[in-house]
């Protein structure tokens, strides 16, 4: 028998003999219904109060009966309660309910998939800086290991759409494919993809040959440990011989290793919002270590996204007189689009293509922006909360700091009347929306290459 039946018996029995109890006193020492009840509740509960009247022989063997079963049907739920809490405060199946309730009311955060070398490693710097995130992993050891550090996690396949969806994965913000098989990780790129088509996905992969099967299959980037450390070590002989060699150039060397800075992440540098992979073409440098709220991240990951506050301590990189001469940044564009999905599945898409990429989600906002940052060129959706993008291409146009700014217009509506009005407040490009949003972005940069070269 289960503990709630347990409890519910015990419960029964007790009203069982409260109920006889009153009754018999009734019946016995014709006392009144309170008074019965009364004498049926201190007998029970054995406090040791005095009769409401002197009992009967009759009366007083009744109550010795009374005594003995009904105080051991309240030993009885005593033991069931006892017995209920020690199961449920044991119980692992309690323990999982718990932990998928914490996951539940995760927003934004990463799924790790994998607790290996890299994913405690990846674990380790997620929680040092205070983000959230939740581990799947199958291996009771790693499991240990979680649970020892109070790691959030979940036991199963991450390849498993069910796995997935109780990670949360619909409202995560990234996902960590770090799984020790190049087969293994491929699926589950293509599983989260399918399941959140604007995740940003990194993935692990062994060799060369996979490598471009999962950035098909979904992933935004790849890592490859051994790679990874043998391009870091080769990369620090290279610039220890550069440094010695490299005269005149735009940096010098001191004392055998490259100059550093600090740089704030603010409005004015335009970062926030950036990964490190972003903020590194921009700030022409290496970023090496964040601080943060007091604290230093060193060697972020390229994903890392920077906010409002953040330092970024950035190795230069000596550069020849050629790369100095010939500088290139990243082009600079606005997207203006009123649905949080489309910017944030576009930003990542765009960021992916090499752009720099700043969004509004608003017509008015995007104005704004776009008169401020005067952009290479600005996206902007025709239908917005607040104006219509017809309105934000007259206005910017009206505007003598906009003219230079090449202005798309994102609509469903491919009707000629649209295209002639979208011409009349100043687009320079009608772009078409359709399923395929990697389509979007190749046409939107053959526009702006286009426009470059007339």
């Amino acid at each position: 028998m289960d503990s709630r039946k347990r409890i519910i018996l015990s419960l029964s029995l007790a009203l069982f003999f409260l109920v006889a109890g009153t009754c018999g006193y009734m019946f016995l020492e014709d006392y009144t219904l309170l008074e019965a009840m009364y004498m049926a509740v201190i007998s029970i509960t054995t406090v040791g109060f005095g009769e409401v009247r002197p009992l009967s022989d009759s009366g007083r063997i009744f109550t010795m009966f009374l005594l003995l079963f009904g105080v051991g049907s309240l030993a009885f739920a005593a033991h069931a309660f006892i017995e209920s809490m020690i199961e449920r405060a044991s119980n692992p199946v309690r323990e999982k309910r718990i932990m998928q309730k914490k996951i539940d009311r995760l927003e934004d955060h990463t799924i790790i998939c994998g607790h290996g070398r890299v994913g405690a490693a990846a674990a380790e710097h997620l929680a040092d800086a205070g983000k959230d995130f939740v581990v799947l992993e199958n291996s009771p050891e790693e499991i240990a290991v979680l649970q020892e550090k109070q790691f959030l996690y979940l036991t199963g396949d991450a390849t498993s759409e069910k796995t997935l969806i109780a990670a949360g994965i619909k409202t995560a913000g990234a996902l960590m494919a770090l799984l020790n098989s190049d087969p293994y990780n491929l699926f589950t790129v293509l599983t989260a993809r399918e399941l959140n088509p604007t995740l940003h996905i990194v993935a692990r992969s062994e060799s060369a040959y996979a490598e471009s099967k999962i950035l098909r299959a979904g992933a935004d980037s790849i890592i490859s440990p051994y790679a990874s450390a043998g391009r870091r070590v080769a990369d620090k002989v290279m610039a220890y011989s550069r440094h010695h060699r490299v005269h005149g150039s735009k940096y010098e060397a001191v004392g055998g290793h490259s100059m550093s800075r600090w740089i704030d992440v603010n409005d004015e540098s335009g970062l926030v919002d950036h990964s490190v992979a972003m903020a590194s073409s921009f700030v022409d440098g290496q970023i090496v270590g964040i601080r943060r709220g007091g604290k230093d991240i060193l060697s972020p990951t390229p994903d890392t996204q920077l906010i409002m506050g953040d330092k970024l301590l950035v190795l230069d990189v000596p550069c020849t007189e050629e790369e100095q001469q010939n500088p290139e940044q990243p082009q600079k564009i606005v997207l203006v689009d009123d649905n949080p999905v489309i910017r944030r599945l576009y930003t990542r898409l765009f960021q992916k293509a090499g752009f720099n990429i700043m969004t509004a989600s608003t017509g008015r906002e995007g104005e704004s922006l776009i008169l401020k940052e005067q952009p290479d060129a600005a996206v902007v959706d025709y239908l917005l909360g607040d104006i219509t993008g017809l309105d934000v291409c007259r206005d910017v146009r009206e505007s003598e700091s906009g003219q230079a700014v090449k202005l798309i217009l994102f609509t469903a509506d491919d009707s000629l009347q649209v295209h002639d009005e979208a011409m009349e407040a100043g687009a320079d490009v009608v772009v078409v929306k359709s399923p395929d949003a990697a389509e979007i972005v190749n046409l939107v940069a053959e526009a702006i290459a286009i426009e470059e070269k007339s």
